[in-house]
């Protein structure tokens, strides 16, 4: 007997209200480049920098179909490589962005952008992205200290879907709202 979707979508919900709000941020970004839910850039830009990080961001997440088709159906390493090399070039750059605080923010949102059969690849992706020169080495350090044991040596993967994908909510004065 499976669990009740709603307690799914209510234990995702919780595990994203437990990232740092930076990290929430830029997964709520993310998801609306990616999916092209919202014009990004007017959406979530506060200056023209954040701008051209949300250009460079739409010109990267436009590998993820091309790696979503290319998730390996074995653990064959000949599988596996072109694969991993478009997943860690994109996990660099959002790595790079310094939003992404550790494994667990990285893992939601990975396993929205591409899957749930990306999985069992993503620790491997996120070790192989955080370890890169780009980032700071207290950066790196950090990033790699985020993931666990358990995780990074975990038996199996789940293969169900995500539920929550969260997104951006409008402020409404406490005054004006109606009920």
């Amino acid at each position: 007997m499976g669990t009740a979707p709603g307690l799914v979508t209510l234990a995702e919900i919780k595990e994203f209200a437990s990232f740092a709000s930076g990290s929430q941020r830029y997964i709520r970004r993310s998801l609306d480049v990616a999916f092209d839910r919202k014009d990004a850039v007017e959406l979530w830009s506060r200056d023209v920098a954040e701008a051209a990080s949300i250009q460079a961001q739409y010109k990267f997440y436009d590998r993820l179909p091309e790696i979503r088709a290319l998730i390996p159906d074995s653990s064959a390493i000949d599988d596996a490589e072109p694969f991993l090399a478009a997943l860690v070039s994109v996990s660099a750059f959002d790595l790079g962005q310094g939003r992404i605080d550790g494994f667990s923010a990285y893992r939601f949102l990975y396993e929205r952008l591409v899957g749930a059969e990306a999985r069992p690849w993503l620790p491997a992706a996120f070790c192989a992205a955080a370890s890169m020169p780009h980032l700071q080495p207290e950066r790196r350090k950090k990033l790699l200290q985020s993931i666990s044991e358990a995780v990074a040596t975990a038996p199996g993967w789940s293969k169900r879907a995500p539920r929550f994908f969260p997104e951006w909510i409008e402020k409404v004065e406490i005054g004006s709202a109606t009920l």
